[in-house]
């Protein structure tokens, strides 16, 4: 069958059971339904999720666990001993002279722990605080100039790292990958700070009523 014609009748198809559905909506379900390669070994270790939901949580943490174990073995002999240490690192060099708060919430850190980590780095002599002039209860952070040489370093590896985990998937595959789950990471990194002191009954009537 032409090509053009087989690819109309999928359209066809998806329209008539999403009459809704936009052009963007058809390539991802198209995408999802086509006869992938089956891979060698398992899918996941230990318990299968039987809904797609779980299923998809499960293959993200394997990889970011996996991802943390390598990334650990990229940064030996760095003075950076964590992937978490490289992010703190990485987001002072961004955003220049962040509060230190700002700073651990943006590493999804509780304030306790994230102290704990931002304290090992300064004993590093990798980042140092400074006042903050608006608001005198707030210390602001800065990479000393050991702490701007020891993150670019840093970010060679991982970004090898990075590259050698991802090598399998095309350009095209990890675009669409950030398309779909990026807005997922976005909404709940502004939600988790105001979670923290509620029940998990109360987070999902939030979340599932929005």
């Amino acid at each position: 069958m032409n090509k053009t014609v087989a690819l109309v009748n999928e359209w066809g198809k998806f329209e008539a059971q999403h009459p809704d559905g936009s052009l963007e909506d058809f390539c991802r379900h198209y995408l999802a339904h086509q006869e992938q390669q089956q891979p060698k070994g398992k899918l996941v270790a230990g318990v299968v999720p039987d809904v797609p939901d779980g299923l998809l949580l499960k293959i993200i943490g394997r990889i970011q666990k996996l991802n943390l174990y390598y990334a650990h073995l990229a940064l030996k002999e760095t003075e950076v001993n964590q992937l978490e240490e490289f992010g703190m690192l990485t987001y002072i060099h961004q955003e220049k002279h962040p509060r230190k708060t700002d700073v651990i919430y943006a590493s999804l850190f509780e304030l306790s722990s994230g102290t704990d980590m931002l304290n090992r780095l300064k004993a590093k002599g990798l980042i140092e605080e400074q006042e903050d002039k608006e608001d005198k209860r707030s210390k602001r952070l800065s990479l000393t100039p050991r702490g701007e040489k020891v993150m670019a370093k840093c970010k060679a590896r991982i970004l090898r790292n990075a590259n050698m985990i991802m090598k399998d998937l095309s350009q095209d595959d990890k675009l669409l990958c950030i398309q779909l789950l990026r807005n997922v990471e976005i909404k709940f990194s502004a939600l988790w700070p105001t979670h923290r002191n509620s029940t998990f009954e109360a987070v999902y009537r939030e979340v599932m009523e929005a």
